[in-house]
This record gives structure tokens, sequence and C-alpha cells, in this order.
């Protein structure tokens, strides 16, 4: 007998915060951890967005920024599930000017540790996971995939390949729900692991943003009403996970027409006022608006 499908909406609600003097981008988890998760109603929403937008408001009290829809995932059932769940995957920001706070705001380097490049290469990645993934890459067609995807043997890292990346670490049985769906002896810990197929789902939303920076002023919905331009510096770096060239950046942001200064300055730790900006308005910034491309203001 067939089980009944139940169609479920998933979060990925994503922030940035400051933490220990730096910005950290932070997705909502509920215990576990685990991605916020709503069965979709169709007698109570006429849209999954609206169903969305309206249980994720309700039960966090954020309000939503930028919302896409991202993929269908199919969980493979266990033998006690009543149902088989079948979980659309949401990118939903929180805006900056919203306080993230006495909910479960986790760094997505926890479970992502290697996705984090803004000190150099993670050593979880040059110690453990290159390592592991050479032996595994036995023919050809492995070894380029590997190549693309962890920017090996001279390949440039490209920051949006998370959703790949980790695929490779589940195809190569390193990452617990590989052992999981298998029944295998969990392999040693790389970043936390997550029930059902939400941190592919999370993978998923964060190359989707960081993707995203590319080509549309996404950066901004995550920062508050005003913001300096080593604020808006250390966001980007932060969801991207990889430094940025300070005077690139800045000559790239002040000449693409997305901000003007508000005319007043804030007071830094240990260093001199800097002026503050905001994202500028609509009928300003659409007619000049072109894509703030963060690969030309990466450090060498």
């Amino acid at each position: 007998m067939s089980r009944p499908i139940e169609v479920g909406l998933s979060a990925v609600l994503v922030g940035v915060i400051e933490s220990d003097g730096r910005a950290e981008p932070v997705v909502l988890t509920l215990p576990g951890p685990e991605l916020p998760t709503r069965p979709f109603d169709p007698d109570r929403h006429g849209t999954l967005e609206l169903s969305l937008r309206d249980w994720v408001e309700t039960d966090t009290g954020h309000t939503l920024a930028h919302v896409e829809q991202l993929y269908t995932f199919g969980d493979r059932p266990q033998r006690s599930d009543p149902a088989h769940r079948v979980s659309i995957g949401y990118l939903a920001i929180v805006p900056g000017r919203e306080r993230l706070e006495g909910q479960d705001w986790r760094p997505w380097t926890q479970f992502f540790p290697w996705e984090d490049r803004r000190a150099g290469p993670a050593p979880i990645l040059t110690e453990t996971l290159a390592p592991a993934l050479e032996s595994w890459a036995t023919t050809p067609q492995r070894r380029e995939r590997l190549n693309l995807s962890f920017g090996l043997s001279g390949q440039p890292w490209r920051d949006e390949l998370v959703l790949e990346r980790y695929e490779l670490l589940y195809e190569a049985g390193l990452v617990e729900e590989a052992a999981r769906d298998r029944a295998l002896p969990p392999p040693r810990p790389l970043g936390r692991a997550m029930p059902r197929d939400d941190r592919r789902i999370l993978a998923t939303g964060i190359g989707r943003l960081r993707a995203k920076l590319k080509y549309r002023p996404v950066l901004f919905e995550l920062m508050p009403e005003t913001f300096t331009l080593f604020d808006l510096q250390t966001a980007a770096e932060a969801v991207s996970g990889q430094p940025l060239h300070k005077q690139n950046f800045r000559r790239m942001i002040t000449q693409s027409g997305l901000i003007e200064p508000t005319g007043a300055q804030t007071a830094r730790r240990g260093g001199r006022p800097a002026a503050e900006y905001r994202f500028a308005a609509e009928a300003q910034w659409e007619r000049r608006v072109s894509p703030v491309r963060f690969g030309g203001a990466r450090a060498s």
C-alpha cells in the first residue's frame, strides 16, 4: 500500500549578525538542529509563497524581504513515517533592520565549515576533506568534479557551488547523512548534520544567495537602514565566504549608483568616524543599476 504524500514548506531564513566584532551569516533553526518546516494547506492559502510568509511571520515574528523558491526535495521515508514527505525549499531573507535575538540563529559555517575562506582555505578542507576526496576520486570524471567543485589543481574556488560541494561529500560517504541513509556507521563529523534533506536544502539556499550577490543588490536587504562601507564590505565577505579588496570594493560600490550618503557619521571603535550610507531610493537607482560583481573586488 502506497503512503500518502505530504507537502511541506522548508524555510532557509538567513540574516547577518555581528559576533565577536565581525559579521556572521546565520540561519534560523529549530532544535535538532533542523530547518523550520510547515505543511502546505491549500484550503487556507492560495499560493505556496503566501503560505510560507504567513507561517514564518506568525511563528517567528519576522517580516521577510526577498523570498524565492529553491527546489523540491523528496525525502527518503523511514519505516515509521506515516507519509512520504515532499519538501519545497524556500530562501527567505530577514531584513537587516530586524533584531535577530531570542531564537536559534546559528552561523551557517556550523554546517559547512569549509565554506568560510575569509582567512584563507579552512583547515578542515586542506587537512581532512581534500585528502579524503582525493582518495575517493579514482576516475577522471570524479577528479574533474572534485577540482571544479573545491577549486583544486589550479581551478578557481566558486563560492556559489555550495550544493555541488555538499553533494560530492555525500556521494563520497564523508557526511553523516550519507551514512544514515545507507545504514552505515557514522563517519567523523564534518559540520553539523541535519535531519532529512535539511542540510541539502540549506546548501541550496546559501548557493542561491551567493549567486544572486553577483547580479542583484540583495546584499542591501541584509543590511540595516544605514551602514558604513566597512559594514557593507564585511557583510559581503560573510555571505560570500571570501575576502574582498578594500579599495576595489569601495570604488565598485560608490560608482554603482546603489548607495547614497546620509550626511551623518558614526563612531568606530579604535578609528576615525565613518560616513553613513543608505540604499538609494528606487527612483534613483533603477535607471542606473548595474550588476555588482564582487568577484572584481576579491582580494588576491
